[in-house]
């Protein structure tokens, strides 16, 4: 049985664990223990599913809780998938926000035919700024 949380604590290691098992641990720096502490501690919005002891999902938001909420995870453990445990943390999500307030994520590219199931609508004026590691790597 899956239970969810907003008030359980969550620490690296089940944390990372959890982003190499539902692949979005490709692309975060899971090698790299004082970010996911950090993305941990500074999540203002933490929905978590668990079995048992072991977490098998989780959405972790940046928000001021009345405007905009940034998604910036939404991870499920690959053997949990497809059983509605990403819809419900986006629920769960959606429910601690105000009601005027946006949800707003970037996709994955193998996650972009999901977001639509769940009513997520795409907005093409998005952009981003990489970090200036990255920044210097490319120019």
């Amino acid at each position: 049985m899956i239970r969810y949380a907003t008030d359980r604590e969550l620490t690296v290691d089940p944390f990372r664990e959890l982003l190499i098992r539902s692949k979005l641990g490709e692309r975060r720096p899971i090698d790299d223990e004082a970010v996911l502490a950090g993305m941990l501690e500074h999540a203002d919005l933490l929905a978590t599913a668990w079995e048992g002891m072991r977490l098998v999902g989780v959405a972790r938001s940046v928000t001021d809780f009345h405007y905009c909420c940034y998604l910036s995870d939404l991870a499920v453990d690959r053997e949990f998938q497809r059983q509605g445990i990403g819809r419900k943390l986006v629920g769960i999500t959606r429910e601690r926000l105000g009601p005027r307030c946006s949800l707003v994520l970037l996709s994955a590219p193998a996650a972009v035919d999901y977001y639509p199931h769940l009513g997520f609508e795409r907005h093409d004026q998005a952009w981003t700024l990489p970090p200036p590691s990255r920044t210097a790597e490319t120019t």
